[in-house]
């Protein structure tokens, strides 16, 4: 009977399982994510080499279309992102029924994409034992901008505009394989009727806080101009904040920068 448990543990019945409990609601690029990894014991013992966790999003990206379809249409797929990685170097061995705590904190990294409308981020947690299936948990976290950002924010909410899209896409240049694109429309306020939409590019790093901006005031629509621009490296209108700048501050900056082109 032992023998025959430990084959279907092996083939994921009856076997370990994990449960990583997320300590925070809610997280900003940069902050700690503190996390109590649970492993549950299954029906026979069994040895784990390491846990291993990694940060993950989704982007878009565009690619040439499949083999034998025509060599001009590209189509656009989802990619993951690894953001961070981590290893819990714990061999141990869990035992029928028992339940071990692994406690550990993680760096957010700074370009963590904030999670609002297509934008979704998690944390993947595996338990590594030789000759079985991995046991796996995913949890979603909730990502909000940090202080600088989310001035930039409202400032330009306050100014009547409100965020129609958020979207990662393929981008080249940069530290990560994507950046984060935020779509506003005028709904009111002095942009109203002088804008039909406005993108921003963000970011982030521990010393400051990066924007790109494309303005459309026609009634085409951009049709992707920004992430075209990203695509080419030709990305142009360009402001830095410091990180030491105060959120207000940052907002204000924001919307003089904008009028002093528009």
């Amino acid at each position: 009977m032992s023998l025959f448990r430990k084959s279907l543990a092996s083939l994921g019945m009856g076997a370990a399982r994990v449960d990583t409990v997320i300590q925070q609601d809610v997280l900003i690029p940069g902050d700690t994510l503190l996390v109590d990894v649970q492993v549950h014991g299954g029906k026979v013992e069994q040895q784990v080499d390491n846990i291993e966790l990694a940060l993950c999003c989704h982007y878009k990206e565009e690619v040439s279309a499949s083999q034998g379809e025509s060599q001009n249409r590209v189509e656009t797929v989802n990619q993951t992102c690894v953001l961070a990685a981590w290893t819990l170097p714990y061999a141990f061995t869990v035992q029928p029924d028992e339940v071990r705590h692994f406690e550990a904190s993680l760096a957010l990294p700074f370009n963590t994409p904030i999670t609002v409308g297509e934008s979704k981020v998690w944390l993947d947690t595996r338990l590594d034992i030789a000759l079985a299936i991995d046991p796996r948990d995913q949890d979603r976290l909730t990502v909000r901008p940090d202080p600088l950002l989310d001035g930039v924010f409202t400032a330009l909410e306050l100014a009547g505009l409100r965020i129609r899209q958020v979207e990662c896409e393929a981008a080249k240049g940069f530290a990560l394989p994507f950046v984060q694109e935020f779509e506003f429309v005028p709904v009111s306020g002095p942009y109203h009727g002088r804008w039909r939409e406005l993108e921003i590019v963000a970011y982030r790093d521990a010393e400051s806080l990066k924007l790109w901006f494309e303005v459309d005031r026609h009634q085409h629509g951009l049709s992707g101009m920004l992430s075209g621009l990203l695509g080419r490296g030709e990305l142009h209108r360009y402001c830095e904040l410091p990180a030491s700048l105060h959120p207000q501050q940052a907002g204000e900056q924001v919307l003089a920068f904008l009028d002093s082109y528009t």
